[in-house]
């Protein structure tokens, strides 16, 4: 529906559109337009605190059996191994660096950084969307 109204004392045209605006669905149920669920692509990279070679992979292999639970698929991991860190974190001076590319909905997402805060064996985690990133 349009409207229109001539300002006599500017003689501006002022014209409105009113239109009704549909907001995508929200919730567990929410679709793309191609009918599918919101899968996207994330780049989640922590840092382990420095320990044995096997309670590391252990942190490491709860974290992707987390994503995998709850309908998330790794599409690439990659261990940075052990690295000095820029600053200390937590008195600690060096960690071990791991990225892992998910293709996960949000309520994934939100559960494994939700997990990953209250992991004492992280010293600093980053979730974000990797739209942009070419593989």
């Amino acid at each position: 529906m349009i409207y229109c109204h001539l300002s006599r004392e500017r003689r501006v045209l002022f014209v409105c559109v009113r239109r009704r605006i549909t907001l995508p669905p929200t919730g567990t149920a929410a679709k793309d337009q191609r009918g599918g669920d919101f899968v996207r692509l994330y780049e989640v990279i922590f840092i382990v605190k420095p320990m044995e070679e096997e309670a590391t992979n252990a942190v490491i292999e709860k974290f992707t059996k987390l994503i995998q639970a709850n309908g998330g698929k790794i599409e690439k991991e990659d261990r940075w191994g052990k690295k000095r860190l820029a600053y200390e974190i937590k008195d600690m001076t060096e960690g071990y660096y791991v990225l892992l590319y998910v293709n996960a909905e949000p309520a994934c997402v939100a559960e494994c950084d939700r997990v990953m805060k209250i992991t004492d064996d992280l010293l600093k985690h980053m979730i974000v969307r990797a739209d942009g990133i070419e593989e």
